[in-house]
């Protein structure tokens, strides 16, 4: 089990164990030079650059949650604010439960607080509007993006790289928004 950790360090975890997980699959990981940016990282597939915002991901029973906002202590106590598709491009989480990571784009969860992915059926059998934690672990989400490693296991138990032949012909992906400098 883990210690009490403040929130800094839980992000910290967060991020190495995104930026850990995205190299594994061969993705570019780059790191801002100072604090301050709205992105904890970008992500470079296959030459497209992605800004990426890094979330400790809390599971509760059967349940992922990712919260989708900065919290900050000023003068006037606590300070909420979401983020916005001028700032990041997706977010990234990371579930130590699970030892998993997620990722989200951004554009299929604009405005919200929270993003909830389930990890089994609802009790009440809802099964519109949910966001399966299967479907955006790294292996589905990014192989959608054309990331070219994709880990797989063997029967034997034993990863090995699998991935599209050629490159870039993986099915459809879903749609992250035209970068403009």
């Amino acid at each position: 089990m883990f210690a009490v950790l403040t929130t800094d360090q839980t992000g910290a975890i967060a991020e190495l164990a995104v930026a850990k997980t995205a190299l594994e699959f061969g993705i570019g990981v780059y790191l801002p030079v100072t604090a301050g940016e709205r992105y904890d990282m970008i992500f470079d597939i296959q030459g497209r650059l992605i800004r990426v915002q890094c979330k400790w991901a809390a599971r509760h029973e059967d349940v992922i949650v990712v919260r989708c906002y900065r919290t900050r202590r000023n003068r006037d106590g606590l300070l909420n604010r979401r983020y916005t598709a001028e700032e990041i491009d997706a977010y990234a989480a990371y579930c130590a439960d699970l030892g998993k990571c997620y990722f989200l784009p951004f554009a299929d969860f604009a405005g919200r607080r929270n993003i909830q992915l389930r990890l089994r059926p609802a009790r009440n059998n809802q099964r519109l509007r949910i966001n399966w934690a299967g479907e955006f672990e790294f292996a589905a989400t990014l192989g959608r993006l054309g990331a070219v490693a994709q880990l797989g296991e063997r029967e034997s138990g034993r990863l090995e790289v699998t991935g599209s032949s050629p490159v870039g012909s993986t099915s459809e992906f879903r749609q992250l928004p035209e970068l403009s400098f």
